[in-house]
């Protein structure tokens, strides 16, 4: 994969983790469990499968994975959101 798109992957995990992150039901969500007598852990990963969407280009899916940054960890660290890298 080319770094452009290497990056446009990137954008839509960073665009993702922040939509989780400022998400009002998903912070309900955790409140409740957390009323409830509960901490949450919950692992996501994310697999982004690129292919070309060209009609006269030969049709193959990749899978890509990406590093997340220091400030990916801290925000996820803070939603109590653990990564499998970090066991």
């Amino acid at each position: 994969m080319d770094e452009y798109t290497k990056r446009l992957a990137e954008e839509v995990g960073t665009a993702i983790n922040e939509s989780v992150q400022q998400s009002a039901s998903v912070a309900e969500a955790i409140d409740r469990l957390r009323e409830a007598g509960f901490e949450m852990e919950l692992t996501l990963r994310l697999e982004i499968g690129l292919r070309p969407h060209r009609e006269n280009q030969e049709e193959t899916s990749t899978a890509e994975t990406f590093e997340l940054t220091a400030d990916d960890l801290r925000v996820l660290r803070s939603m109590k959101i653990k990564i499998d890298s970090e066991e």
